[in-house]
């Protein structure tokens, strides 16, 4: 029977990803283990994987040669990374750990991600490529009598919706700046907001687009999400994936306005919702084992819609040892 061993990286709350690697490794018959890494010993996902390693944080130094040891001890054969702060360091260093491993690491080139972690060049790459995109202003705009409130203002290379504001009026604005690193100041738009997750073989080649309404969200995450076919949506998304060709599973954020689609982020990297697309049938984890298995991918819309999907916390007992009690 084949083997086909996975790495999750900073796996946190990652539950629900891990077990659908394990549900499509069983779907196809494969022997794979899900190995979760993480910096906490109590990271909840580490005690639903087949293996659970302890790694450093991203910010140390042995960070990388961790990877390589464990890649090379687990027999992994891809490296799935989770949290946007882990992704340049992770395309700086591709080369290094799949040169020294039997892995392949699931990042695109680096400028691909140097374009989706600066929200600057991410907002400059969709203005020259002629996708929508709120107006994003300038410190000279913003000191004109002229400028219509309300604002929107991030940071730069946030995350998680984390120092995102709606912005009402120009003493709400100075003490934003205040608080806030490198912040854009954008127009406050308004619409239905969706999450569309995007998987792509590792030629770039669009395989599924699956729109998500997002109906609830909680620490910047979907809670509450509806599958929608929505074709004006998949058309735009898909032309932009074929512009910007990363690979692997891309999440991005984008709000349908009575202006056309305005794009909000590309997160390349599976999402935290991820798990809702693959349940109505676009499943970007049985993509990934057949890939590697050397099976040839074809485009499709062959997933269920006017699903309603609902996520929900759980708790997980441990005893003195840190053994999960069942």
């Amino acid at each position: 029977m084949t083997e086909i061993n996975i790495l999750i990286l900073s796996a946190g709350r990652r539950v629900e990803l891990v077990t659908c690697f394990q549900k499509a490794a069983e779907k196809l018959g494969i022997k794979s283990n899900i190995v979760a890494g993480d910096c906490s010993d109590t990271a909840p996902a580490l005690f639903f994987a087949n293996r659970a390693v302890q790694f450093p944080r991203i910010n140390e130094p042995n960070y990388i040669k961790s990877i390589i040891e464990v890649c090379v001890k687990e027999n992994i054969s891809l490296v799935v990374p989770t949290i946007d702060t882990e992704l340049l360091l992770l395309a700086e260093n591709k080369n290094l750990i799949e040169v020294n491993t039997k892995a392949k690491v699931l990042i695109s080139d680096i400028q691909i991600i140097q374009v989706c972690r600066d929200k600057t060049a991410t907002q400059r790459f969709l203005e020259e490529h002629g996708f929508g995109v709120p107006k994003m202003y300038t410190d000279t705009e913003i000191a004109t009598e002229n400028i219509e409130f309300p604002l929107f203002i991030k940071p730069k290379s946030g995350s998680s919706s984390i120092n995102a504001f709606k912005v009402n009026n120009k003493s709400e604005l100075a003490v934003y700046k205040q608080i806030i690193d490198h912040p854009i100041v954008q127009e406050y738009i308004e619409g239905d907001e969706y999450s569309v997750d995007v998987f792509l073989d590792f030629d770039s080649t669009v395989i599924t687009t699956v729109p998500r309404l997002r109906m609830a969200t909680r620490g910047g995450e979907i809670s509450k999400g509806k599958i929608v076919k929505d074709r004006e949506i998949i058309d735009d998304v898909t032309e932009m994936m074929n512009v910007l060709k990363p690979i692997g599973h891309i999440t991005v954020q984008l709000m349908k306005t009575k202006r056309g689609i305005k794009y909000i982020e590309i997160n390349p990297r599976f999402g935290g919702g991820a798990p809702m697309s693959i349940q109505s049938g676009a499943d970007s984890c049985e993509n990934l084992y057949k890939i590697l298995l050397g099976h040839g991918l074809e485009y499709n819309e062959e997933y269920r819609e006017q699903l309603t999907l609902v996520r929900f916390d759980s708790s997980i007992c441990l005893d003195e040892n840190m053994v999960r009690l069942q």
